[in-house]
């Protein structure tokens, strides 16, 4: 008797669980030959409004988190990662259509990305604040903090899981929450990103993760009142100049267009970062 195959069902992760979409859509996952591949959630602008809320509800207790805490369950996803490298090695060759060497050197650059991350939770502030050389009696401090939650759309184009990583990474190392819109031709990494997210000490509403249309979900993300900024990393083949304009409606911080997969840099994790200056008075005595 011939067994049947279980396929699997890729859903969104919202809040730290993994609701259909609540419109009921989905779309079909396609090979790079046209074979289907799997059922993917559509995710609405109804899921996008969820998950800026999942989002703004965790954002105090992640960034309230200590640095090195936050350095820990980062390097945990890593560890987790390293577990199921296959696993994405076998997603990333049929989504992309890669070899399996090509998909392996991409899984491992994206486990290196979150272990190079992780070092920096608890050493970005360091570099990027500063004494501030100042006249008059007083100590002038700057130290960055988190700005808040951040809206994303991942790289587009081959380079799925590292690609999201690129972005994800870098924005929840200093206490941001996010809600990331995946590759929309090849989202499968995504949602099993999001499995390991789940079970890696990751609280549930730090990390949201939509398939589904970039250009559907961009403009209500762009123009969400909750949201503090926007990178558009992977956004180059749409208006993006609109999604600025709606982002400076409310005052948004925006990262433009990137080609490709951005590389692991400290100005990424400053860019979703708010100085806050203080000033006090020296002692006379």
């Amino acid at each position: 008797m011939t067994r049947l195959a279980v396929p699997k069902t890729y859903k969104l992760y919202i809040g730290g669980k993994f609701p259909r979409s609540e419109s009921g859509r989905t779309y079909e996952v396609v090979s790079t030959k046209g074979d289907f591949l799997a059922n993917a959630s559509l995710a609405s602008r109804k899921d996008a409004r969820d998950a800026v809320v999942a989002a703004r509800a965790a954002f105090s207790g992640w960034a309230g988190a200590t640095a090195y805490n936050r350095g820990q369950v980062l390097y945990r996803i890593a560890e987790i990662l390293e577990g199921r490298r296959e696993q994405f090695v076998d997603e990333v060759v049929a989504t992309e259509g890669a070899s399996r060497a090509a998909a392996a050197k991409q899984i491992d650059a994206a486990i290196d990305a979150w272990v190079w991350y992780a070092g920096w939770a608890d050493k970005y502030v360091q570099a990027a604040g500063n004494g501030n050389p100042v006249s008059g009696p007083y100590f002038n401090l700057s130290t960055p903090e988190p700005t808040g939650v951040v809206a994303i759309i991942a790289p587009q184009s081959a380079g799925s899981l590292a690609g999201l990583v690129s972005v994800i990474a870098p924005a929840i190392l200093s206490g941001n929450t996010v809600v990331v819109v995946a590759s929309e031709r090849a989202p499968l990494s995504a949602i099993s990103l999001a499995e390991v997210l789940a079970t890696s000490d990751v609280p549930g509403g730090v990390v949201n993760v939509l398939t589904g249309s970039p250009a559907e979900l961009a403009p209500w993300l762009a123009s969400h009142a909750d949201v503090n900024a926007l990178d558009l990393t992977g956004a180059g083949d749409l208006e993006w100049v609109d999604l600025q304009i709606a982002a400076a409606d409310t005052l948004k911080r925006v990262v433009p267009p990137h080609p490709g997969i951005p590389a692991p840099t400290l100005d990424r994790i400053v860019a979703f970062t708010e100085t806050k200056t203080v000033w006090h008075t020296k002692s006379l005595l």
